[in-house]
């Protein structure tokens, strides 16, 4: 009788086992911002849910508190998330944090390191040497322009004899520059640029940093912390200043424009260019919510006048969560979600593949008019500060910046300056 016990004991506890252990985990949650792209992973994990049983949500909310939120839960060490797809200035923070799984050994066996593009690595997995996340919604500032403003032949003919060049994709910023003041014409409710502007998250910083970046200046040394004489050097203050010149061009009262703003006055006709992410721009392709779907033209951000040539990186990568009870089934996830049909279902759904080989085909390429300019920007990026205390940094840069790029308050050097002391004594240097 004891045997047969032991016995009935030893098979319910198996199937136990395989019912409800982390290991067959019947459902995963993952965290994400309000977005499209969230939508799209939403649909593209049906066919997971498909081949495994495994039911997967994407939970979202916007944009606002997606970083509140998400540190909430993790310094509570909650579970309520198997993973988050998090911005890749979050790395140093959530990793020396502890809230990261540590992914370094599963992606260099899974291959990881050689079949995604080595910049997406860089910025949205490494921090400290090691890898955290795996690159899931790639994406760059970008441009869009109004092809037939550029096209018509009284403009174009009107824009060579002022600038004495011909009026097209700028080749540089001094052509972006004036390719704004030229379509710059208030009085006939026609502007030149939309561009960002708003200090409730990163907006304004992800635009600025662009421009310095293609200056050839940089915000720091990402491995030393040193900041003075590099963030207000004299290229920085260019820079700067060339942003504070673009932001002359742009509609009224544009003091805290992001993507919504951005692509709304593109889409009301009022701007000649827009400043965007990528992972915006198919609004921009949609005949049902832009009337100038057919007459839009992408471009990847221009070089800066000594020839450096970068944008600034968006995007996330999707991280395991250390808190989650499902981690077993969240590698298996994440072993589906880098398979090249995988990849390949992803783009065509409208998320932003970092996978190299889909990246670089022609199917990917062709599919939508911004592709390839999206293609060329993932070369290119750069990114922010990922260190445990970027949060503080970002804000900082938001307070320095934002009066002298709206209202042309103090100089550029003076607010270069200001926030170096201020990135200085965050940094403890």
């Amino acid at each position: 009788m004891m045997k047969r016990k032991i016995i009935g004991w030893l098979v319910g506890a198996s199937l136990a086992a395989l019912a409800g252990s982390p290991a067959s985990a019947q459902e995963l949650t993952i965290f994400w911002a309000e977005w499209d792209p969230a939508n799209y992973l939403q649909e593209l994990v049906l066919d997971y849910e498909a081949e495994t049983g495994v039911t997967v949500t994407v939970e979202t909310t916007p944009w606002g508190d997606f970083q509140t939120k998400t540190f909430a839960e993790l310094n509570a060490q909650g579970d309520a998330y198997d993973m988050v797809v998090g911005d890749s200035q979050w790395l140093g923070q959530a990793s020396t944090g502890g809230h990261y799984v540590d992914l370094t050994d599963w992606i260099k066996e899974k291959g990881v390191d050689k079949t995604f593009v080595p910049a997406t690595l860089q910025y949205y997995a490494l921090y400290d040497g090691k890898y955290w996340s795996v690159p899931l919604e790639g994406d760059a500032n970008g441009w869009a322009y109004r092809k037939d403003w550029f096209e018509d032949p009284a403009e174009m003919a009107a824009f060579k004899e002022k600038y004495g060049y011909d009026l097209g994709v700028p080749k540089d910023y001094k052509q972006l520059i004036d390719i704004a003041e030229f379509f710059h014409r208030p009085d006939e409710n026609r502007y030149g640029v939309a561009l960002y502007t708003q200090t409730a998250y990163d907006a304004m910083a992800m635009g600025v940093e662009q421009t310095i970046f293609s200056w050839g200046g940089d915000l720091g040394n990402y491995e030393t912390n040193q900041v003075e004489g590099i963030l207000n050097s004299d290229r920085n203050v260019e820079a700067l200043e060339a942003y504070r010149k673009l932001y002359t061009f742009t509609p009224p009262n544009w003091t805290q424009a992001f993507f919504a703003e951005n692509n709304q006055a593109f889409t009301e006709g009022l701007v000649a260019l827009n400043m965007n992410y990528f992972a915006f721009f198919p609004a921009l392709a949609n005949p049902a919510t832009n009337p100038h779907s057919e007459a839009t033209g992408y471009f990847a951000n221009p070089p800066g006048p000594y020839g450096d040539h970068h944008a600034a990186l968006g995007g996330q990568g999707i991280s395991v969560i250390e808190y989650s009870k499902n981690k077993e089934e969240a590698y298996k996830f994440l072993e589906w979600f880098i398979r090249p049909e995988v990849q390949q279902k992803w783009a065509e759904l409208g998320g932003y593949t970092a996978h190299a080989e889909t990246l670089a085909s022609d199917k990917f390429l062709n599919a939508t008019p911004y592709n390839q300019a999206f293609a060329d920007s993932m070369e290119i990026v750069k990114d922010f500060w990922a260190n445990p205390v970027f949060a503080d940094m970002l804000f900082q840069m938001n307070d320095r910046l934002h009066p002298y790029i709206t209202t042309g308050e103090g100089s550029a050097k003076e607010a270069l300056d200001a926030l170096a002391k201020d990135w200085n004594e965050t940094l403890g240097n």
